[in-house]
């Protein structure tokens, strides 16, 4: 099955995590909460844990979310955790990983597995994809 949406962020809020041992490199790394609004057949929230290694004056680096979602997907409603990532050399996007956490579904999405995607248009809407399916168990 296959779900499409919409998705805008309501809040992005850096995060300060105290990291025992310092590597200094030419990408900082840093950490920030995202709250994430989805319409579409995507409809809900998502709180998300994003972390990335970026230099903002080249346009060039890589991130990693991990985001617990809340809402309906094709109409059935309940929770998971999704997990993706990519990297920028400033106009594209290269490594692309997308997974549903295997065993994170509640309620109607219970035994919810898959991957899917993200893309970002040029008038900066952001569209995001599952195919998915469902564990019998």
């Amino acid at each position: 099955m296959r779900a499409e949406g919409t998705f805008t962020v309501v809040s992005f809020v850096p995060a300060t995590v105290e990291v025992p041992i310092v590597v200094v490199t030419a990408a900082p790394a840093g950490v920030a909460a995202m709250e994430k609004a989805f319409e579409g057949e995507v409809v809900g929230r998502a709180a998300t844990l994003f972390t990335a290694a970026y230099d903002q004056e080249r346009g060039i680096g890589t991130y990693v979310a991990m985001e617990a979602f809340e809402g309906t997907i094709g109409g059935r409603a309940g929770t998971f955790n999704f997990a993706h990532s990519a990297t920028t050399t400033g106009s594209d996007a290269t490594n692309r990983f997308f997974a549903i956490v295997p065993g994170s579904g509640t309620g109607e999405l219970a035994g919810i597995t898959g991957e899917g995607g993200i893309e970002i248009d040029e008038d900066g809407t952001h569209r995001i994809w599952f195919e998915y399916e469902y564990e019998i168990g």
